[in-house]
């Protein structure tokens, strides 16, 4: 695919995505290069100052700013611009916001802004159900959710640098189920002949040419995160051990009695998501997510943590082993 387009920029080892040459605006290779410098992070939603520098001192790679709260007729928006632009001389880290689907003027006046990332949220009230923003037409990179792989792939073809996979309601469950869906897919599509993938795209209703390159990378060809239900350092390390490159973070990871240790939390399980000693560490002694409170005291759970920094999860392993 690549040798059929004069210019391309290479990416994900030796594999390359194409430039739309005929847009000066598009320039899809640099876009889809910005995205992939979120990889292995956490963007967690704000909707404050307060809130975005917590983020950020947790170690965030990104923030996306939201409404504080919904609008007439229970309808979300765009965030307020002015919001956006306190939020970005507040912190340095990247700033993303949120518009809907189809609401090319949302994201006209997102860019004039000047955020770094726009995600053309499904989960918001649709503007245009029928048409999606052509992102091709933005220097800034988009962010578009998916249920399954064919979704995901007409995203990518409309020019999104981003795919976020998302379970409805924000339920998690069901963002594991679609995030196993997507990656089964890739697996079937990877053994497959070539032959074969004709038939498979009409059946995803996915681009051709973006289905082949998949095939070849044996991955999306943009960066995948997974979106909705993740509060525990325990949901941020399965996305990641499932084959997502990050995770979106909600805004209920602030309802509670400490929300920079539960921020923190998830960023070093997004980090490190393959070991479970650090894993069990990060996950002592935080607070229950919705303003519940854990019910501990700090000083508990000081000493909670206190202990925990003396757990050998290798020692408690070869113990269990030596029982049968």
């Amino acid at each position: 695919m690549a040798d059929e387009v004069e210019s391309a920029v290479t990416i994900y080892n030796n594999n390359a995505i194409s430039n739309n040459k005929n847009n000066p605006k598009s320039q899809f290779s640099v876009k889809v290069t910005l995205a992939q410098m979120l990889r292995g992070g956490a963007i967690v939603q704000v909707n404050s100052i307060d809130q975005a520098k917590t983020a950020e001192s947790a170690g965030a790679c990104c923030v996306i700013v939201t409404e504080l709260t919904e609008s007439v007729n229970s309808v979300t928006r765009m965030p307020d611009p002015g919001l956006v632009k306190m939020i970005q001389r507040a912190v340095s880290i990247p700033v993303m916001a949120r518009c809907r689907v189809g609401h090319f003027v949302e994201a006209q006046i997102l860019e004039s802004v000047g955020v770094d990332y726009i995600d053309e949220n499904e989960g918001m009230g649709l503007a245009d159900g029928g048409n999606f923003v052509n992102k091709h037409n933005f220097r800034v990179p988009f962010v578009c959710g998916c249920g399954d792989l064919g979704e995901g792939l007409r995203r990518v073809r409309e020019g999104a640098a981003m795919i976020r996979t998302q379970g409805r309601d924000n339920a998690f469950c069901e963002t594991v189920g679609n995030v196993r869906n997507v990656m089964g897919k890739i697996r079937v599509l990877s053994n497959m002949d070539e032959d074969e993938v004709f038939a498979f795209a009409k059946e995803l209703r996915a681009p051709y040419d973006i289905l082949a390159q998949t095939k070849q990378m044996g991955r999306l060809p943009v960066v995948h995160f997974a979106s909705g239900g993740i509060v525990t350092p325990a949901d941020a390390a399965l996305m990641m051990q499932l084959g997502c490159d990050g995770v979106f973070v909600g805004n209920e990871v602030f309802e509670c009695l400490d929300p920079y240790r539960n921020v923190r939390a998830i960023v070093e399980a997004v980090r490190n998501y393959n070991d479970a000693r650090i894993l069990a560490k990060v996950s002592s002694g935080l607070s229950d997510m919705g303003g519940s409170g854990s019910g501990m005291e700090l000083n508990e759970v000081n000493e909670l943590n206190d202990a925990m920094t003396g757990v050998n999860i290798d020692e408690n392993e070869n113990a269990e082993g030596s029982s049968y």
